[in-house]
């Protein structure tokens, strides 16, 4: 009806970006179609139905009525290129939430029309600080001047269109105080939410809002997510027929975890299939969920790494045939993206072109359109934020599966908190997989005392690999001469040896003893070193040409080189390679485990020498009265790991065994201090971040907090300040910013004091000691000066 009336001219957005202005009527169309899509996507979710039965309607009629409230004349001059209008355009939309029929829905569309933009509650610059003492005499002087007939015309159409899809609405008399009435509805919400609601409630209202943003956001990106899980049964059929073809059955613990209804507790060896048991798990998940009507069930797969979730993401894509469904989700997923599109011979342009590309993917990915994820446990724990930033997080994460792949039991305060998150994924419909090399029993019961439903438990233990690995223990530390002489002795031999110390500091020792002698017997890039404090491009550069030279390829086709890599755990779990023998300094057991599945990873080869040397033992600062092997892992897990390995030196390694070692571990005294710490850390993180008692209140300290736990700082060097600004200049917006990023160096806590923020370029920089082999020496300081000896 708009064509040709007074709402023809009223706009949604301006002209931006190339694009024409939109408007009005056809944005909020845009919505409710693509509200309409969420709803299919994400299915029931049973943890609302009784608290809101109509909770797909009210995101519908939320969504379709989010954005009335700009067609204030102030507003609308505005989006031509007039002065800013100052007011927020949802509390005028609350004055058309009145069409609502329903009135135990109401209040719901009024919350989700308010709070599509900014908290409710809690702030000065909230809903309530802004407008709640506010007389309905001052409304209307600050509201003013509104069109009556574009009002009532506006009134009309979204009458029509609700009536059209089938919501329950009311048609709204003429000379209606369209002001007045929103005034009346942002008290009744303030008078419903301000001072908390239930648990259950606040849990549904929290996923009231992120639906409606997420519609919107959808709307307004011109784009709609995927309806089509890929890995579904019919993927499962294909993997068990692509295994068949090439001469295998699928192992018992595989057809195991195909089979089981619900959780999945999974230990299984590397190189075990451990991936393809997973996969062969979420097909049935997923077909079970869509067949209950839970929507099209998302697959998140997450991982610690950020190389090993970007080589998952490769790999997933590749299996199911369909990239476009794959997203990679953490904080580096545009790099992933530039670095998959682009090729080293590309000029600028090309690289241009790629960015540009690569910042759309991952646009993509944040608006939820793929099915498959990959992606850390820290961006799922980011759905506890919640509010208009990170609602969507959650409603996607509804009724979903999760791989959670070498969920790490050492780090008591992430690993607490990944638990409590997983008891309110199990809340919203989801079903979840663990697995691991090495679960112990401890870790197995803190999953099921946590989880509600039955978890079935399985492994490879029936499966008997031939030994990958001699356990060799040395009495001296890995940096002592006599260890130095012994890795030198390897390299003369012409073997492949890995290195892994404890930090940064001692990495570098190493490779400056070790390199030298390598590159001299083997060719110039016979040494590497790689660890976490390094330029993004030089790591990037590095960890292709410990691949190239090293991966688990050149094995299986005879051609493996001679050669050294020294590094720090960052090449625990984050990279397929393999090699002749490693040394490593002690650490707990669970990462020796991983670090021992770098050497003979495919059993190819005899058992392989993985040579253990004993740790100095020192305290921290953020942690006083405890000590610290090299500074980095607890002593007395460490100290216990070292005693089992003394006690079997010279013997090879039963994998199997290696369970009923962390078994014997976990159960001394620090077993019992570790599970109450993981507890304490649960139920805070769940009391703190997962209380939605106060569902609208404004959550920018929570975030702050969060930032604190997981975010570290990035920062550039001084004398890259002049390259990263041309990169900056070389595209527009996100693209160039993606392209400076190259020049950036993550940090440590203790060094991040010490960065400088530039305004001009909106980044941190740093006066360092680095070069391109080494990495990050030192932080230059006036007073003090950071040196990498706490860090990996």
């Amino acid at each position: 009806m708009e064509e040709g009336s007074v709402l023809h001219e009223v706009l949604a957005k301006s002209a931006r970006r190339g694009r024409a202005p939109e408007k009005l009527t056809v944005h909020l169309r845009a919505a409710l179609d693509a509200a309409e899509v969420v709803a299919r996507r994400a299915g029931r979710i049973a943890v609302v139905a009784d608290i809101m039965p109509g909770f797909w309607d009210a995101v519908r009629l939320a969504d379709l009525l989010h954005d009335a409230g700009k067609i204030p004349i102030g507003f609308q001059q505005m989006l031509v290129g007039g002065a800013a209008w100052g007011e927020r355009h949802e509390v005028l939309s609350l004055g058309f939430v009145p069409l609502v029929a329903d009135e135990g829905l109401r209040a719901w569309v009024a919350a989700g029309v308010a709070t599509h933009h900014r908290a409710l509650t809690n702030s000065p610059r909230s809903l309530a600080g802004l407008y709640g003492t506010a007389p309905l005499s001052e409304w209307w002087v600050r509201f003013a001047p509104l069109d009556q007939a574009v009002a009532e015309a506006l009134a009309a159409w979204l009458y029509e269109t609700a009536d059209a899809a089938g919501l329950a609405v009311k048609p709204l008399p003429a000379g209606t105080d369209w002001i007045a009435q929103a005034h009346a509805e942002l008290s009744g919400l303030l008078d419903r939410f301000e001072y908390g609601t239930s648990a259950e409630e606040g849990l549904a209202a929290v996923l009231l809002q992120g639906a409606v943003t997420m519609a919107d956001h959808l709307s307004s990106a011109h784009t709609r997510p995927h309806l089509v899980q890929p890995m579904d049964p019919a993927f499962a059929t294909r993997l068990e027929n692509a295994i068949t073809a090439k001469g295998y059955t699928l192992r018992p613990h595989q057809q195991r975890a195909a089979a089981v209804d619900g959780h999945l507790l999974l230990r299984s060896r590397t190189g075990s299939g451990k991936t393809e048991a997973s996969w062969l798990w979420a097909c049935r998940q997923t077909g079970a969920l869509q067949a209950a009507g839970q929507g099209v069930p998302r697959v998140f797969y997450t991982l610690p790494y950020l190389a090993s979730i970007n080589a998952n993401a490769d790999r997933t894509a590749k299996e199911l045939g369909a990239p476009k469904q794959v997203g990679v989700a953490h904080g580096r997923a545009a790099a992933y993206h530039l670095a998959t599109a682009a090729c080293p011979e590309d000029g600028d342009q090309e690289r241009v072109t790629a960015a540009r590309k690569a910042v759309a993917r991952q646009a993509a990915t944040r608006l939820f359109t793929e099915t498959v994820r990959i992606t850390t446990p820290y961006q799922l724990l980011r759905a506890a934020l919640v509010g208009p930033a990170h609602g969507s997080l959650l409603v996607d994460a509804a009724n979903s599966v999760f791989i959670m792949d070498e969920l790490h039991a050492y780090d008591t305060k992430r690993l607490g908190y990944i638990l409590a998150m997983m008891g309110l994924l199990e809340r919203l419909g989801g079903r979840l997989a663990i697995l691991s090399a090495t679960l112990p029993d401890a870790l197995a019961d803190l999953i099921t005392d946590t989880l509600t439903g039955p978890v079935t438990w399985t492994d490879d233990a029936d499966s008997h690999p031939p030994a990958r690995h001699r356990i060799c223990t040395r009495p001296h530390h890995l940096t002592d001469p006599a260890a130095v002489a012994e890795i030198a002795e390897r390299i003369e031999h012409g073997e492949s040896v890995l290195v892994i110390a404890n930090n940064i500091r001692q990495a570098q020792q190493l490779y400056d003893d070790l390199g030298p002698r390598a590159r001299a017997l083997h060719g110039p890039g016979a040494a590497t070193m790689l660890h976490s404090r390094y330029r993004r491009r030089d790591r990037a550069r590095l960890e292709q040409h410990i691949l190239a030279r090293h991966s688990v390829e050149r094995t299986r086709a005879s051609d493996r080189l001679s050669g050294l890599v020294v590094s720090t755990q960052v090449l625990e779990v984050s990279m397929d390679v393999d090699f002749d023998v490693l040394f490593t300094a002690a650490a707990d057991l669970e990462a020796l485990a991983q670090r021992f599945g770098r050497a003979n990873r495919i059993a190819a080869r005899p058992p392989a020498d993985v040579i253990v040397h004993a740790a100095r033992y020192s305290p921290r600062k953020d942690a006083p009265g405890q000590w610290f092997a090299d500074g980095i892992y607890p002593q007395a897990p460490t100290q216990a790991a070292w005693r089992i390995l003394t006690a079997h030196d010279g013997h090879p390694v039963d994998e199997n065994e290696i369970t009923d070692w962390l078994n014997s571990i976990y159960a001394t005294p620090w077993g019992t201090t570790w599970r109450n710490e993981v507890l304490h850390h649960r139920d805070q993180f769940a009391a703190t971040f997962l209380n939605f008692s106060y569902p609208y209140d404004d959550r920018g300290p929570l975030a702050e907090r969060f930032d604190e736990l997981f975010d570290g700082t990035e920062a550039i060097l001084t004398e890259d300040r002049d390259h990263y600004a041309a990169a900056l200049n070389q595209a527009d917006g996100p693209a160039g910013r993606l392209l400076a990023d190259d020049y950036l160096i993550p940090l440590p806590a203790s060094a991040a004091p010490k960065a400088r923020y530039d305004s001009e370029l909106k980044v941190h920089v740093i006066d360092g000691d680095y070069t391109n082999k080494h990495g990050l020496k030192a932080v230059k300081d006036p007073s003090t000066t950071y040196k990498p000896e706490e860090t990996a």
